[in-house]
């Protein structure tokens, strides 16, 4: 019999409005959010700046309070749970460090205005704390100036931690710092989270560090959750335009539904172009019925509309066979076009096909070989194909 998952957080009905000075309405920046986070994930509120995320993330640390709704931590309502009492602590963007004291003496400060806590086991705590997130004894009594903008972090999240809360919250604490830094505090915050198990909700608008770092992702915009899936849910099979095309690049093709069975929808693009994609079984469509279909560019496989076709294994097939071939597959959708642009980006080639009435898809092909192996000239007549099951229709 498998173990119910224990819920740390859970959000219900979660309203925020703002008003001006006299109490007139000015604007709702969390909208009826419904969210549970069990003990240990490592969740994160992704979205653009003013969708709600950090919003969301105050009310739970008791800096905002609800309008409507109710907060839980642990099954306890804490609408009413001033945030010094609440088992969170959070770790803020600008580090917000006291400048004058030591990076030993930051992070016993938590605990000193606890009262009840003996000053040795104070330090020893503290010094603890520092360690853990790697920072050696030599350190601990220089000030915050004498720190890069990474060590800054690691004071910022040893006084989070000292505390030993039941959640961790993290505001955007890693937008400040630069690119590679950026990278290995990821890395770090991850190893941290698992050796801890400590339940860490994260702030973020960067799709790359949700996507790498989460259990579990939110997708926030206008105050709304629009969709709560694991990385992987998110990135294959959003549940809406927003979504598809805030994660990563996306291709939207603009279509009418012919038919559908199964998890397969027929769109005609236009008089010449019918293609099929999947869908959602739960979601109701209907012949003629104006939907979008999103197609991730890495999906997408192109090959000369004359010649030869060069596989990975070294053979090769004639193009008009390589194509018959392929059709037969009753997965497989296929379009013909032209180059447009081609991009030599290094790692791939990005190029812009044209096909049909003015449809255009973007594709990217990975440079495994020399790049007169792999590069497709502009104006080149290609075909470029696809599994139907890697192309979602939104309606929405």
């Amino acid at each position: 019999m498998s173990q119910q998952p224990q819920i740390d957080i859970e959000l219900r009905n979660v309203v925020k409005e703002f008003t001006g000075r006299s109490g007139e309405f000015q604007t709702r920046a969390v909208d009826h959010v419904s969210l549970t986070i069990e003990r240990g994930e490592f969740f994160s509120l992704l979205g653009p700046s003013g969708c709600g995320k950090t919003t969301t993330l105050r009310m739970i640390a008791g800096f905002e309070a609800a309008s409507s709704g109710e907060i839980l931590l642990r099954g306890k309502a804490v609408q009413d749970v001033p945030p010094f009492h609440r088992p969170v602590n959070t770790v803020f963007q600008d580090y917000a460090l006291f400048p004058h004291m030591t990076a030993l003496q930051n992070v016993m400060f938590g605990l000193e205005m606890e009262n009840n806590i003996p000053r040795p086991e104070i330090r020893r705590r503290a010094e603890e704390a520092l360690e853990m997130v790697r920072m050696t004894p030599s350190q601990f009594h220089r000030k915050p100036r004498q720190f890069s903008g990474g060590q800054q972090q690691r004071i910022a999240l040893a006084r989070a931690l000292v505390k030993r809360p039941a959640v961790l919250l993290l505001d955007e604490p890693l937008g400040a710092l630069d690119l590679k830094l950026r990278k290995e505090m990821q890395y770090e915050l991850i190893t941290m989270q698992n050796d801890l198990g400590i339940t860490f909700i994260y702030v973020t608008h960067d799709q790359e560090e949700a996507l790498t770092m989460s259990d579990r992702i939110a997708v926030m915009n206008l105050g709304k959750v629009l969709q709560v899936g694991s990385p992987e849910e998110i990135y294959e099979t959003p549940n809406s335009r927003f979504v598809a095309d805030f994660i990563g690049e996306t291709n939207f093709l603009m279509g009418t539904v012919e038919s559908h069975e199964g998890i397969c929808a027929t769109v005609r693009l236009d008089e010449s172009t019918p293609i099929r994609a999947s869908y959602r079984s739960e979601e109701a469509l209907t012949n003629g019925q104006q939907v979008t279909v999103a197609i991730r560019p890495e999906k997408i496989n192109i090959f000369a509309a004359e010649g030869s076709v060069k596989h990975d294994d070294g053979t090769s097939d004639e193009a008009t066979a390589y194509r018959e071939k392929l059709l037969r597959d009753p997965d497989i959708v296929m379009v013909e076009g032209r180059v447009e642009y081609a991009n030599y980006i290094g790692t791939d080639t990005r190029y812009t096909i044209g096909f049909g009435n003015g449809q255009k898809l973007v594709m990217r092909e990975q440079n495994f070989g020399l790049r007169n192996d792999t590069y497709y000239e502009v104006g080149s007549r290609v075909f470029i194909f696809w599994d139907y099951e890697t192309a979602r229709v939104l309606t929405h």
